[in-house]
């Protein structure tokens, strides 16, 4: 029996040698049509261009369907579709060669851009105000001291491991120093721990995806010149949060106002959409990345009832449960994961390697923070989620591409090795999580914590 024969340049599989041949089975009448017709479509797919509508819409098409059947999954048995959805696109970009890297390169900036807007915007919509400023402290001291530990872990393997200059091993460092608030947003909403540490976890994972852009910005800077200069770097993260403040504040609180006013209007959401698309764009002509002005224009518009009571003004009691919204943010979300898949690159095992222990490390420094850091008042799950919680996502891979497109040193270790860390910190998360099913969440005694409908009572 021979194993089916892949070839990722000129597709073909040979399945000849798992199934009997004529003569051997009357089973093969059946069976045989049956692989023609499967190897005809494989054929017919590796046949066409790369850019061709029918490939396209094949991939969108099992896509779509794998996010809505791992989302399913997902609330069922508390274990992430992340890494199905990744693997996914290992499978129709690397492996099967049916979407080439040059392409998704090509695209990175275009979804990288309106990925962040939706995710972030969704990030704020379902951020309490009240909540966060409750955990604000605890969410600051993760993301920081979080994201400086992690830095340094990695740097210092990259720098002694590899014998990268240091400038290089803390660009490395910053790529991948924060998680992924497009993981933590999407996980954070079906888990049964407390709206606190729910707070706490998406306002961390924000914070940590605006610290890891700005950082990196100034360490691809740093390198082109040969020197870091610590007061730029400084300067450089306090002028985007002011920037991200005073777009998503100024824009945010007249808005929230005058969408009270048109709720009955037919494109309202679209309104808010264009809205942000202006939003990224000073935001980037001013020097922030777009993220934080997202999340606060997306906080402002989640909490108007708030706003409206301290600024006295009435506000119609709307559903903020938008559906369009919700099936936007699906599918965002769905194509990212597999867009991350398409940009794996695998040619060094070394590389691999290393970003299996980074991750490690990183865990174990997660682990070590969450401890000093997070109180009594926060439940065992709580605590469990919340130490587990380190998956590396979208800033991640974007910024990975960068090294490539400007030339710099070890440009092609960059992707390898950010891959194989995004990779290995879903699973622990995965894992993590299935392992936290056995802690009672805290608000009942039963275990688990996957949202599950309550039972209806009986009208007496």
């Amino acid at each position: 029996m021979s194993l089916p024969k892949i070839d990722g340049n000129n597709l073909s599989i040979d399945l000849s040698g798992i199934f009997p041949t004529s003569g051997e089975s009357s089973g093969t009448a059946v069976i045989g049509p049956a692989l023609d017709w499967i190897n005809n479509i494989v054929h017919s797919v590796a046949s066409d261009s790369i850019v061709s509508a029918p490939v396209l819409l094949l991939a969108a098409g099992v896509t779509i369907f794998l996010g809505v059947s791992g989302e399913a999954f997902f609330k069922k048995t508390g274990i992430p579709d992340v890494a199905f959805l990744m693997i996914l696109g290992v499978i129709i970009g690397p492996v099967l060669g049916l979407i080439q890297p040059d392409v998704i390169i090509e695209i990175v900036p275009y979804f990288a851009a309106i990925a962040l807007i939706i995710i972030m915007f969704d990030g704020g919509l379902n951020l309490d105000l009240k909540s966060m400023a409750k955990t604000a402290h605890f969410a600051v001291i993760l993301s920081v001291v979080g994201f400086a530990i992690s830095v340094g872990i990695v740097a210092a393997l990259a720098h002694f491991g590899f014998g990268w200059e240091w400038l290089d091993s803390i660009l490395l460092g910053s790529i991948v120093g924060g998680s992924s608030s497009a993981i933590v947003f999407g996980l954070v909403r079906n888990l049964r721990i407390s709206d606190k540490a729910k707070s706490l976890l998406s306002f961390e994972s924000a914070l940590t995806d605006i610290l890891a852009t700005i950082v990196a910005f100034v360490m691809f800077g740093a390198i082109v010149v040969g020197t870091l200069d610590l007061q730029t770097l400084g300067d450089t993260i306090g002028s985007s949060i002011a920037v991200g403040l005073i777009l998503g504040l100024g824009v945010g609180l007249p808005w929230m106002y005058l969408s009270s006013k048109f709720m009955k209007g037919q494109h309202v959401y679209m309104l808010t959409l264009g809205i942000l698309f202006v939003l990224y764009f000073f935001a980037n002509h001013y020097g922030e990345s777009g993220a934080l002005t997202a999340l606060v224009f997306g906080l402002m518009v989640g909490n108007k009832h708030r706003f409206a009571k301290l600024f006295r003004f009435k506000m119609p009691n709307i559903d903020t449960n938008d559906s369009m919204h919700n099936q936007l943010t699906f599918l965002v979300r769905t194509f990212f994961f597999v867009f991350v898949g398409l940009l794996a690159s695998f040619g060094n095992i070394e590389y691999v390697i290393f970003g299996i222990i980074a991750t490690v490390a990183i865990y174990i420094g997660r682990v070590i923070l969450s401890k000093m850091t997070l109180t009594n008042s926060f439940s065992k799950l709580d605590k469990k989620v919340t130490t587990i919680m380190i998956p590396r996502g979208l800033a991640a891979a974007v910024l990975a591409t960068f090294p490539l497109t400007m030339g710099l040193p070890n440009a092609e270790a960059y992707p390898q090795i950010v891959f194989t860390i995004i990779m290995a910190s879903v699973i622990i998360t995965t894992l993590g999580l299935g392992g936290a099913k056995k802690i009672p969440p805290p608000e009942c005694t039963e275990g688990g914590f996957v949202v599950r409908e309550q039972p209806k009572t009986a009208v007496t």
